[in-house]
C-alpha cells in the first residue's frame, strides 16, 4: 500500500493471490466474528499444508522466513480476500517466546503442534484483580518437588475454551519485593484435573473470551520456561509480539473496505464531506501500514519492540475504531441492524464489527496504559 513491488515480489504476489482466490473457501471470506475451531482450522491445516501458516517464523522451526516484505504482501493478500482471523496465540505469541527462551526438549513438543493447528494456545494474563496492573496478579504456583500446584483464576482468555494448553503468568514467590520479582512464566496442559472453563458472552454476541478456573492444578516442573520467577522479563518480551499482532494492518483494511462498500450501497460515498473523512482514513490505514512493516523489520533484526509497540499498538487499535465509527456513518439508518446487512455490492456486517472495536483499546494493554510506558520510558517524565 505505501511501496512498489519489483518484479520478484510482484511475481509471489501473484503467486498468493492466485493461490488464496482457489483456495479460500468462500465461506470464510468477509467475517466479522472469527469462525468456530470447526469451520476455521481446517483452513489453518490448508495453510500450514502449503508452508505458509508461519512466514514470519525462522525455517529452522518450520517458518518460512519470509523476508519483510513477503510478509507484508501476504498481509495485504489475506485482507484483500476477506481471509478469517487465525488463531494466532501460538503463532504470533508463545512461538517467538519458546524460541527465544526455552530449553530444546520445550521447543521439541511445543513448537511442531503450533505449525501443524494439532494445538491450540490461549493466554493467561489477566485476572478479575489485575488487568491492566498486572504485576498484582495472585494466581499461585506452589513448588513441590517435581511439580507446581496452581490454584487461581484468570479471566477475558481468548478462546481458552477451544484450547488445548495456555501460557500463563503465575505468582510463585509472594513476598517477593517489587511485586513482579516473584512471578514466573509456566505453560499448562488444559485438559489437567482441576480446570474449569466458563465462556464469556460479549456485547457482540460473541464468546471470543473465556474465564478459566484453577483448582489445585498439577503442573509438571519441566513446563517452566526460563528460571524460576523470572517470568516478567518473559511477559515483557511476549506482550511486544503481542501488541505487535494485534496492530496487525489486515483488519483495518479489512475495515475499510466494509466502509467503501456500504458507502456505496447507501450512497454517501458521494457526499463531499464524507469522501474527506475517507480519504483521511485511507491515508492513517496506509499510514498503519508502514509503521508495522518498520515493526516487523525490528523485529526481524532481533530488536526487542519497547516503546515501539506501545505506539504502534494505541495507533492501530484507535484507528479501528475510528474506522468502524465512519462504518456506522456509511451504514446510515442500517447502522443498528443485528444481521449482516445485504446490498448490491456485497454483504456488510456493521454492528459486529462496531461492538467488536470497542475491546481493542484494553486488550494487550489499555491506551492509558500504553501512554503511560511512552510517558515514562520516552518521555522521562514523573510518576
Amino acid at each position: 500500500m505505501f511501496r512498489s513491488d519489483t518484479t520478484a515480489e510482484g511475481e509471489f504476489r501473484t503467486k498468493v493471490r492466485t493461490w488464496l482466490e482457489a483456495n479460500l473457501p468462500f465461506g470464510l471470506r468477509g467475517r466479522t466474528v472469527r469462525p468456530l475451531p470447526a469451520e476455521l482450522m481446517p483452513w489453518y491445516h490448508t495453510l500450514s499444508r502449503k508452508g505458509w501458516i508461519a512466514p514470519h517464523w525462522p525455517k529452522q522451526y518450520g517458518g518460512m522466513s519470509a523476508t519483510l516484505n513477503e510478509q507484508i504482501i501476504m498481509t495485504e493478500e489475506l485482507a484483500r480476500v476477506g481471509a478469517p482471523h487465525l488463531p494466532v496465540q501460538g503463532l504470533n505469541h508463545i512461538g517467538p517466546i519458546l524460541m527465544e527462551f526455552a530449553t530444546a526438549a520445550q521447543k521439541a513438543l511445543h513448537l511442531p503442534p503450533i505449525l501443524a493447528g494439532t494445538v491450540i494456545w490461549a493466554q493467561g494474563y489477566s485476572e478479575p484483580g489485575a488487568g491492566s496492573d498486572l504485576a498484582s496478579l495472585s494466581t499461585r504456583a506452589t513448588l513441590e518437588g517435581d511439580h507446581f500446584v496452581v490454584k487461581g483464576q484468570k479471566i477475558w482468555t481468548t478462546w481458552a475454551h477451544h484450547s488445548d494448553w495456555m501460557f500463563a503468568l503465575v505468582r510463585t514467590d509472594p513476598q517477593a519485593q517489587p511485586r513482579h520479582a516473584g512471578i514466573s512464566f509456566l505453560l499448562i496442559d488444559l485438559h489437567s484435573p482441576g480446570i474449569r472453563i466458563r465462556p464469556i458472552k460479549t456485547i457482540a454476541g460473541d464468546d471470543e473470551f473465556a474465564e478459566v478456573f484453577f483448582d489445585d492444578v498439577i503442573v509438571p516442573a519441566e513446563n517452566l520456561v526460563g528460571k524460576l520467577h523470572d517470568g516478567w522479563r518473559i511477559a515483557n518480551a511476549l506482550l511486544g509480539h503481542e501488541r505487535l499482532a494485534t496492530s496487525n494492518p489486515q483488519t483495518a483494511m479489512m475495515a475499510l473496505e466494509r466502509i467503501k462498500t456500504m458507502a456505496r450501497a447507501s450512497g454517501i460515498i458521494t457526499d463531499p464531506a464524507f469522501q474527506d473523512r475517507l480519504a483521511a482514513a485511507s491515508i492513517n490505514v496506509t499510514a498503519l501500514s508502514a509503521m508495522f512493516s518498520h515493526a516487523v523489520q525490528l523485529t526481524n533484526n532481533e530488536h526487542s519492540l519497547g516503546p515501539e509497540a506501545s505506539v504502534i499498538k494505541i495507533f492501530s487499535t484507535e484507528l479501528l475504531q475510528t474506522l468502524n465509527e465512519l462504518l456506522i456513518e456509511a451504514a446510515g439508518g442500517h447502522a443498528s441492524a443485528k444481521n449482516p446487512v445485504t446490498t448490491n455490492f456485497g454483504e456488510v456486517d456493521v454492528a459486529a464489527s462496531f461492538l467488536q472495536s470497542r475491546r481493542v483499546t484494553i486488550y494487550g494493554g489499555s491506551s492509558e496504559i500504553q501512554r503511560n510506558v511512552l510517558a515514562r520510558r520516552v518521555l522521562n517524565l514523573p510518576n
